[in-house]
């Protein structure tokens, strides 16, 4: 037992303290800003750059992504906010009146995503509605990949605040 009781001091299993966590964390949003709207970045910046067939092909994967998102949210939105308003009230429960560190966790890596589909359903609705092509369509990603990355860095930020605040209340305790 004192080689599993040294192994388990050594790893801590912790969420805040773990380095799994920071690693999802990072590639959660880096994933988020490079995908605008189900588009790779370096694609819209080759469009961009390029024009003719990459912007076509951008144009396209856009129109595609959007379609698609559009309908999903036209189509079942009540019970998708439903269901993710249970989910999300019920990790907010677990994670802040009952003080499990792990739903503290998953709230700061989930909570911002919410965000984060609200501004695509936005941004979809208003290429959609501009019948975006050209370099308005390239101006509007953007301004959504910018929207998204602010939202990251504020994410992150508080996470990093309230992980670090965790790992020192806890240290205190023990």
């Amino acid at each position: 037992m004192d080689v599993l009781d040294t192994a388990l001091e050594v790893i801590d299993l912790r969420s805040f303290s773990n380095l799994w966590y920071w690693i999802a964390l990072a590639t959660l949003w880096s994933s988020v800003s490079h995908w605008v709207l189900g588009v790779p970045h370096d694609m819209i910046q080759r469009g961009r750059r390029e024009g003719g067939q990459a912007q076509a092909d951008v144009e396209d994967l856009v129109r595609i992504n959007i379609n698609r998102l559009l309908h999903v949210v036209d189509n079942g939105a009540w019970m998708l906010v439903g269901v993710a308003a249970f989910w999300l009230s019920t990790l907010l429960v677990l994670a802040f009146w009952y003080d499990i560190e792990f739903a503290q966790a998953l709230v700061l890596l989930l909570a911002p995503m919410v965000l984060v589909v609200w501004v695509s359903v936005r941004t979809s609705r208003r290429i959609l509605a501009e019948d975006g092509t050209g370099e308005a369509l390239f101006r509007r990603l953007t301004i959504h990949r910018r929207i998204v990355q602010v939202i990251g860095m504020i994410s992150i930020t508080i996470t990093a605040f309230y992980g670090t605040w965790q790992n020192i209340s806890v240290s205190i305790l023990n």
